[in-house]
């Protein structure tokens, strides 16, 4: 709890991942995938709540191991490969509802984007929760730091030859002279829970920045983003 509100974090982990198979139990270094995210909100000095969503018993068996519970087991229509990750978030809260237990804010955490500095959650919810006033939600976000992922910088291909993708985008020569962009990162998403149960998003008119080092601009999809995640995790302590 922080100002007197009551806060849940929901742990989405659910079993069939076709890009990389298993990944959310995959080992990475030392320990299970999701065994980094559960550590994490255990850390958090302000979370009331923290609950796993999966439809796989050994995804559950993991998280046990790591000392969280799962209250209950996600349907399989929630669990689809196109199954909208707000309606597995949604049935969490409504469990939790149905059992007389209502929270003010929600707390996201992505097994998949485990780069989080251990005050992140927490300075996280400070910074929203001071600004309850004026927003309705809080994302990741981090700098775009090469030229060649700036919007301005994309391309595209028109009848065989190469375009700017922007097509009234300004020239920069230097990747110093770009305006400053920034993407949306997976390690943390906030939001009021009654105004994400009208929306079911966390992107709104009224979202505000948590902003991430490069280091933690990461999200693993595929076997690629996991030797990356992999390498920053083993050389922390030279990129913190």
């Amino acid at each position: 709890m922080y100002k007197d509100k009551k806060i849940i974090a929901t742990i989405l982990a659910r079993g069939g991942s076709k890009g990389l198979p298993n990944k959310n139990i995959k080992p990475m270094l030392d320990k299970p995938l999701l065994g980094y995210t559960i550590e994490q909100a255990k850390d958090s000095e302000l979370l009331d709540e923290i609950v796993l969503s999966t439809d796989d018993q050994n995804i559950a068996k993991v998280a046990n191991r790591f000392g969280l519970k799962t209250p209950f087991m996600r349907p399989a229509e929630l669990a689809r490969d196109d199954s909208p990750s707000a309606d597995a978030v949604i049935h969490a809260l409504d469990w939790y509802k149905e059992k007389g237990r209502e929270f003010d804010v929600l707390v996201l955490l992505e097994p998949t984007s485990p780069l989080r500095k251990k005050t992140d959650i927490d300075d996280a919810i400070k910074l929203f929760i001071d600004h309850y006033e004026k927003a309705d939600s809080l994302l990741c976000l981090g700098e775009i730091h090469s030229d060649t992922e700036h919007p301005i910088g994309a391309k595209a291909v028109e009848d065989g030859y190469i375009k700017a993708f922007i097509k009234d985008g300004m020239s920069f020569y230097q990747r110093q002279q770009l305006p400053k962009a920034y993407g949306i990162y997976g390690g943390i998403y906030i939001a009021k829970i009654d105004v994400y149960r009208q929306t079911k998003a966390f992107l709104g008119e009224r979202t505000i920045p948590y902003f991430v080092e490069r280091w933690q601009e990461f999200e693993i999809d595929d076997y690629i983003d996991w030797v990356c995640v992999e390498a920053v995790m083993k050389d922390k302590e030279k990129v913190v």
